[in-house]
């Protein structure tokens, strides 16, 4: 469903200006913008460039550069626009060494580790693996733009990933601290969290989520960005030690090992792909 933007916000440090860039139905692009120099960067996107180009005029920014955090094609696609544009060539065009060759336009290839500069704000690039070989995520200060590694109350799919590495990535997301907001690429909240009180009917934080997300897109706004701190309270994929959720997998899957968390991850995963939790209405939430 689609959306108004949500506010845009200061990093706590004050060095980056983040504005959200709803695309589509659910697809959500950041534009992010050097408080200092007013230089700005797309981080990831579908193939229309209009909606940053306008944000870009309405705030007197100047476009220096765009981030990509995996190459499918909702999140290059923009760089396939700025190229029929022809403003690609006079951009730096950053993304993942593993996958360089398939990212339009690519000046500088990041890794793990890699420090990533928009005027004088820098970040840091987090190889986060599991949904598409060299996915990354961009850490600026207290928000991480994750693409689709974690989504809100959720997480991607797993395309060349295994099980493993996807959850390590997760993991290691929730290891930020508790207010980092999670700038992630798509608007799935209600199916994400719908999903995940099939598995933990008794997470009160997760009931108190419920309740706010379905307020804010009734009334036509983004849940987008969480904090690290409620995705740990009660985002399904980061709770693999739940009693309750594991009581839940063990009817649903009883042959599977769930001493061991990536089989509970997997589990989770293959459950949610399936779909079968769509069958909960609303009046079976708490609402």
């Amino acid at each position: 469903m689609a959306h108004a933007p949500a506010e845009p916000f200061l990093t706590a440090d004050g060095a980056l200006e983040v504005h959200q860039i709803p695309l589509g139905d659910d697809n959500l692009g950041w534009l992010v913008v050097c408080t200092k120099t007013r230089l700005g960067a797309i981080i990831d996107g579908p193939p229309d460039a209009q909606p940053y180009l306008d944000r870009c005029a309405e705030r007197g920014v100047t476009l220096h550069a765009v981030l990509n955090t995996h190459t499918h094609m909702d999140h290059i696609g923009v760089n396939v626009d700025l190229e029929r544009r022809g403003l690609l060539a006079g951009l730096r065009v950053i993304g993942s060494e593993a996958t360089a060759d398939a990212i339009p336009g690519l000046t500088e290839v990041v890794r793990e580790g890699s420090p990533v500069r928009i005027g004088e704000a820098v970040g840091t690039t987090w190889l986060t693996e599991g949904h598409l070989r060299g996915h990354v995520s961009y850490v600026f200060g207290d928000a991480v733009f994750c693409g689709d590694t974690m989504f809100t109350g959720g997480c991607g799919r797993l395309f060349d990933g295994t099980p493993e590495v996807m959850l390590h990535s997760l993991l290691r997301l929730a290891t930020l601290p508790d207010g980092t907001r999670v700038c992630c690429a798509h608007e799935y909240s209600q199916d994400n969290l719908r999903f995940a009180w099939t598995v933990e009917p008794d997470n009160e934080a997760l009931a108190h989520r419920i309740e706010r997300v379905w307020s804010l897109r009734e009334h036509g706004r983004s849940a987008v960005p969480s904090r690290i701190e409620e995705e740990r309270a009660t985002n399904p994929f980061l709770r693999v030690g739940s009693p309750t959720l594991l009581h839940i997998l063990s009817r649903v899957a009883p042959e599977a090992d769930l001493d061991r968390a990536e089989v509970v991850f997997a589990t989770l995963r293959e459950l949610k792909d399936s779909g079968r939790y769509r069958k909960l209405t609303d009046d079976q939430l708490p609402l």
